[in-house]
């Protein structure tokens, strides 16, 4: 039995190769500013510095409006935009349903779904001429227009930029199943919205992308060749299998989980999730024409989502293939995920120092078409702890059979479940009134079930021992992940891990106990059919029938505990392959 367990924890065993560790690319200044060159032919005066002179935050007052589209999936637009009245605080006045799905009549795509998308725009108060624009796409979760990017869009539109942040269209979709092709052309038509405003330069639209929106910007640059340019803050450079293994397999490590537990993430992230309706692992993503416009991309130090080492690499690869040389990097200390100072989780947290004045200042200069004078590449050392997984590929065999072991022991546990809660009712009844009945032989006196030589206090005391180490082994996992969500919150992890490493040990151990256990009573077993002449070639005459018929029982004297025990080995058996599929009985 454990050599069987054994081989199936080493069959489902992923390899991994985390090296080339601790991967760097030094800065080449600290120093984050951006900074470009006066150009007196684009009305761009000197500053006393000698650079050009950009509007800075908060040159201008900020107005606000709000206008409803309502989107298909395929892009279209189902009637006209119409604005909503916003107060003087910049609220709505009269809600709209924010990230509403209703069933059209037929327009947009296949099944007619749309949603209200309300798109909160903010306009410099006084600028003269056309302006630039930046339309502000979401990063994971649910996001509002009115929830999101409010001090970046402020900021930008105070310089002089008119800025549109959009609810984030998800239609029906779930965080699994979001459709990214769809969300491109959904956010393609708030560019298009700018582009009609009578205030905006048609030809100097950008994207704003953070995180998971990078892999949209990468659709929306593709197919809008009027795309600008780009800001990709954190950005999530590689596919969702290598950036989200990449991410999830560096935050087991670095809260300090087990080896063990790591192991489970490669396990995960090698499952072929189309057999069930998950397509997003793999996406074809248009990485040849995905930066071909100037790029900023901005990180944190402690980013521990994002592969920033081998990410920058990838985008001034690819960039210098589409042609654009075009690139700028910054990097700022202390800084989390969202460029956030501290923990994410908490309100309020402030953006790292200079970045709004950095952003500010690269998008200005980049829509007036300016020559850049500061360093491409600055701030913090980029690091990176391990190499983005390149090998993960969609195992469809193991995938098939995790899914049938884990549907098969979440069913067999709970008619078992069903089953001992019958037991119970049962020796409930014995205990206040049917005890007498233990003297006529139908039931043995000490036992209500008819279990025989211990047999069921046996049954109990393993199955009570290997659900525990059921309830160990999720509870491990759970601390895990806790403790990963805290990471990337940007929260310090432990220092002392705790569970999270000594409870994988201890159910490995126990897991052998128990096997070992099971073996004793199946040698019991054994013992007993041997004396009740069950086992012999041919078997003992009347042997058969008289532990059928519960006269000379091997294991119980009742149908009911015989069938109650098999069924319950059946779902302990499982429990132990589910150890063994995710690596407990690798040693």
């Amino acid at each position: 039995m454990v050599g069987l367990l054994v081989s199936i924890s080493n069959l489902t065993t992923v390899p991994w190769d985390n090296n080339p560790t601790g991967q760097t690319i030094e800065t080449l200044t600290s120093d984050t500013a951006v900074t470009f060159a006066a150009d007196e032919t684009k009305g761009v005066s000197a500053d006393t510095a000698g650079n050009a002179a950009l509007d800075q935050a908060g040159t201008y007052e900020v107005s606000k409006r709000a206008v409803v589209l309502e989107v298909a999936r395929d892009g279209t637009l189902v009637g006209s935009p119409h604005e909503v009245a916003v107060d003087e605080n910049g609220d709505v006045s009269q809600q709209t349903p924010d990230n509403s799905t209703d069933t059209g009549s037929g327009t947009g795509d296949s099944d007619g779904v749309t949603q209200h998308i309300t798109v909160l725009i903010r306009e410099p108060v006084g600028a003269q001429g056309k302006h630039p624009g930046m339309v502000f796409l979401h990063g994971a979760g649910y996001g509002t227009a009115y929830n999101s990017f409010g001090d970046v869009a402020e900021t930008l539109a105070s310089a002089g930029f008119v800025t549109a942040v959009p609810d984030k269209p998800v239609w029906n979709t779930s965080d699994v199943t979001r459709d990214y092709p769809a969300s491109a052309r959904a956010y393609d038509a708030v560019v298009g919205l700018l582009r009609d405003s009578g205030n905006v330069d048609a030809d100097k639209v950008g994207l704003y992308a953070t995180s998971e929106s990078s892999w949209i910007a990468q659709y929306v640059v593709d197919s809008d060749r009027r795309i600008a340019f780009q800001v990709l803050l954190s950005p999530m450079v590689f596919t969702p299998r290598q950036s989200l293994g990449f991410f999830v397999s560096q935050d087991f490590a670095l809260v300090g989980a087990n080896e063990g537990y790591q192991s489970i993430v490669r396990r995960v992230f090698n499952s072929d999730a189309a057999l069930v309706g998950l397509h997003n692992f793999d996406l074809d993503l248009p990485e040849t024409t995905a930066y071909r416009v100037p790029t900023l991309v901005a990180y944190g130090s402690k980013d521990v989502m994002t592969a920033q080492v081998e990410g920058a690499k990838r985008i001034l690869t690819k960039a210098h293939e589409a042609g654009n040389w075009d690139v700028t990097i910054r990097s700022y200390p202390i800084a989390n995920h969202v460029l956030r100072l501290g923990d994410e989780s908490q309100s309020g947290t402030q953006f790292a120092d200079d970045y709004l004045k950095d952003l500010t200042a690269w998008a200005s200069g980049t829509a007036l078409g300016l020559q850049q004078t500061s360093e491409r590449v600055a701030g913090s050392t980029i690091y990176q702890s391990i190499a983005v997984p390149d090998e993960l590929r969609p195992r469809t065999a193991m995938t098939a059979y995790g899914l049938i072991l884990h549907v098969d022991t979440v069913l067999l546990l709970v008619i078992t479940a069903v089953m001992w809660l019958v037991a119970l009712g049962r020796r409930v009844r014995w205990r206040w009134g049917g005890r007498s009945r233990g003297a006529s032989g139908r039931r043995s006196g000490n036992d209500p079930l008819g279990f025989t030589h211990g047999f069921g206090n046996a049954l109990v005391t393993l199955s009570i021992t290997t659900l525990a180490t059921l309830l160990l082994f999720g509870a491990g996992l759970a601390q895990v992940i806790l403790a990963v969500m805290r990471l990337d919150w940007g929260a310090a992890p432990d220092e002392e891990p705790g569970m999270i490493w000594w409870s994988w040990p201890v159910i490995q151990v126990v897991c052998t106990v128990v096997v070992w256990a099971w073996s004793r009573v199946f040698a019991r077993l054994i013992e007993v059919a041997v004396d009740r002449g069950i086992l012999a070639w041919p078997p003992r005459a009347g042997a058969i029938r008289s532990v059928v018929s519960g006269s000379k029982p091997v294991l119980a004297s009742t149908r009911f505990a015989r069938v109650l025990f098999w069924l319950t080995f059946a779902a302990m058996l499982h429990v132990l392959f589910v150890f063994a599929f995710w690596g407990l009985f690798i040693y």
